[in-house]
């Protein structure tokens, strides 16, 4: 197999930004981007989703809770599953599990975490660029659905950054997409994205390039898409809690009418509400949703909730008692039940 079947859901690189409306990318992130939060942010204007990073080899040995971050639905179009690993086999192999269902399989090439990059995989492996542009050639060689991937700017620590040119030889071996998130592996999530570091790299390919890291709202936006002239734009921790940031951002550059948002269509007087009650609002709609989302598909998951809650009621008056209030439910349908009416102001 060649992997170079062409899809409708890679897109075309785009030249400097003129104001024209992009692509709005959820981050894959570990305990968050489940599959009834990724189709709430579809909901809340995310143009596309991806799984959760998964370890290649507990997919290989067909681990249970491994797979269950590969599930979907009928709705998540297009259904991109990310795989991380350090064995080269173990990833061409999962890619191969997964190509049957998948419509794009995406690469983690950006993780810090050291759980990740303790197994020489992640952000470790862009110290060790000629296995990375190995794995993916051979993955591409071995699937038929198109293999994007997700990397940093290098490793830090002194070392040259080195994503350029790991963008061009991923291109070459037939990467069709591509994602930098503007920090090192030592950087983690400190400092600020260096966005001229990305730009660098959507000049040097044909490929699209999608930038990521301090995309927040639209403001932040339009100035990271004004630099780096990127194809799309991935938005990770700023997502967290928050799936209305892509409606936001749309909103705010003109993308989409705000009276299209269900919770505004819904809410008699969302234009004299103060910034706080939208805020309550707002999300006391995507609460109710990503509720309904789960009984639909996966059912409710205790754990996934209790994480959710505690993003979804982050900054708001009263939060701090939210912790408590879960504690003192029996069910999870209670205290999913609880925290709808916290957002109601009940």
């Amino acid at each position: 197999m060649s992997g170079e079947r062409m899809s409708d859901f890679i897109g075309k690189k785009r030249g400097p930004w003129d104001g024209e409306e992009r692509p709005l990318y959820l981050a894959p992130m570990s305990g968050v981007t489940d599959l009834p939060y990724r189709l709430l942010a579809k909901e809340c204007g995310a143009d596309v989703t991806i799984t959760e990073f998964t370890n290649s080899t507990a997919l290989t040995r067909e681990a249970a809770t491994s797979w269950r971050r590969m599930e979907t639905h009928e709705t998540e179009v297009p259904f991109i599953p990310q795989i991380f690993g350090g064995d080269p086999g173990d990833m061409a192999t999962a890619a191969e599990m997964l190509a049957p269902a998948a419509d794009v399989i995406d690469l983690n090439f950006g993780c810090p975490a050291p759980k990740v990059t303790n197994i020489c995989a992640g952000a470790a492996l862009m110290g060790e660029p000629e296995r990375l542009v190995s794995m993916v050639e051979t993955i591409v060689e071995r699937v038929d659905v198109p293999v994007t991937a997700k990397m940093r700017l290098g490793t830090g620590g002194g070392r040259a950054n080195n994503s350029t040119e790991i963008c061009q030889q991923l291109e070459a071996v037939g990467a069709q997409r591509l994602c930098i998130h503007g920090r090192t592996l030592k950087q983690r999530y400190s400092g600020e994205a260096d966005w001229t570091s990305i730009k660098e790299a959507v000049d040097k390919v044909d490929v699209p390039v999608v930038a990521n890291g301090d995309v927040v709202d639209a403001p932040s936006a339009a100035a990271c898409l004004t630099h780096t002239g990127a194809s799309g734009l991935m938005i990770g921790r700023g997502a967290i809690g928050r799936p209305t940031v892509f409606s936001d951002i749309k909103v705010g550059l003109g993308w989409m009418e705000e009276d299209a948002l269900p919770w505004v269509a819904q809410h008699d007087d969302w234009y004299g509400l103060s910034d706080v009650g939208r805020a309550f609002v707002s999300r006391k709609w995507c609460w109710d949703r990503y509720i309904d989302l789960s009984e639909a598909t996966v059912g409710i998951q205790g754990k996934w909730m209790q994480r959710h809650a505690i993003a979804f009621t982050k900054g708001l008056p009263g939060a701090k008692k939210v912790r408590t209030l879960m504690h003192e439910q029996d069910t999870a349908k209670a205290m999913a039940d609880a925290i709808s009416g916290f957002l109601a102001g009940a």
